[in-house]
């Protein structure tokens, strides 16, 4: 399949992964609240969850959609933090073929968190709907331990990295962190 540009040499692209409760949200939710307006949030829970109601099977459509809005972001001059479980084995292609579509600065994080503390993280939700929905015998099927994307493209950041310092190293080697917000 050709290469299809994506974005500008300008744009950044960041990916963060990790098992359910493991903080991947409050991440982007902190890199967006950091940098400011021009950084779009792709959120794999809100494209699949809310927009299709679907459940996360091999092949889904929000795979592509979040592909799809992904690209349109960049293309629009969007800075763009695609977050979400984005298991390796279903999201891995789409993934592969974005970063390596993308023209500017791409990496990919994976949050690294023991599934105690996945459970610990959990509990302290405040959405008791969420909560009931969502119990620890699912977590635990749900846990994939390291589940890293081939080729090493990942850095792994563990359950030490507090969310403030994850949100800064982000920052800085993306280079965001140097970059001003868009003015709208």
């Amino acid at each position: 399949m050709p290469r299809m540009i994506v974005g500008s040499e300008e744009t950044r692209l960041v990916v963060v992964r990790g098992n359910s409760a493991s903080g991947k949200s409050s991440v982007a939710a902190g890199i967006r609240d950091r940098f400011g307006c021009g950084l779009a949030l792709v959120g794999q829970d809100n494209l699949r969850r809310i927009v299709l109601k679907e459940r996360d099977v091999p092949g889904g459509a929000n795979i592509g959609l979040i592909d799809t809005v992904a690209r349109y972001a960049l293309d629009a001059g969007y800075h763009v933090v695609v977050e979400g479980i984005l298991s390796a084995d279903r999201y891995g292609d789409m993934l592969a073929g974005l970063l390596g579509d993308h023209c500017g600065v791409s990496r990919c994080y994976y949050l690294d968190i023991p599934i105690e503390e996945t459970l610990t993280r959990h509990a302290s939700k405040a959405d008791p709907d969420y909560l009931a929905q969502v119990t620890e015998r699912e977590l635990r099927d749900w846990y994939r331990e390291r589940d890293l994307l081939p080729g090493g493209v990942e850095t792994v950041i563990g359950v030490g990295s507090a969310l403030v310092d994850t949100v800064e190293r982000i920052m800085r080697d993306t280079g965001l962190a140097g970059l001003p917000a868009r003015v709208n």
